[in-house]
């Protein structure tokens, strides 16, 4: 397999492996904090800015590889509101033979706060058998050239 990726000179925030979100009143619940349901959409865009800077999905599929997501831990530290600005950093915590998991963590971008962390294990499937594929290889130095 050729090596599956884009041009890593972006110099947006995702290359670094962080994204900021402002929080909009649709992101808040009864209580006049984020919801925990919108915390899991934070971490997906978070990714996903990381592989508009640094992956290429499309040529993932080009080579018959997806990723799907199969578990997501979250802890909720703290509670975030209305205009705050929160970074998400996105970094690899662990690599198993067919999964890996990555460390996502929602900071308030002005003091430092933790306001959530989550471990969101993955894995690289075949898209035409839907059968998990070996993280070595080609596959492995992917993986930590987008999310390393």
């Amino acid at each position: 397999m050729q090596p599956i990726q884009k041009n890593r000179s972006s110099s947006s925030a995702a290359s670094t492996g962080s994204t900021k979100i402002k929080v909009r009143g649709y992101h808040l619940d009864l209580y006049g904090h984020v919801n925990n349901a919108r915390y899991l959409e934070f971490l997906e865009e978070a990714r996903w800015a990381i592989f508009d800077a640094r992956g290429d999905l499309e040529a993932w599929a080009v080579h018959g590889l997806g990723f799907y997501v199969v578990n997501i831990n979250i802890n909720y530290r703290a509670p975030a509101c209305l205009g705050q600005v929160l970074e998400i950093r996105t970094e690899i915590d662990r690599v198993k033979n067919h999964s890996a998991t990555l460390k996502q963590t929602v900071m308030h971008s002005e003091n430092g706060e933790v306001i959530a962390d989550a471990d969101v294990t993955f894995v690289v499937v075949d898209i035409n058998n839907r059968r998990s594929m070996p993280l070595r290889g080609d596959i492995l130095d992917e993986i930590k050239n987008v999310f390393g």
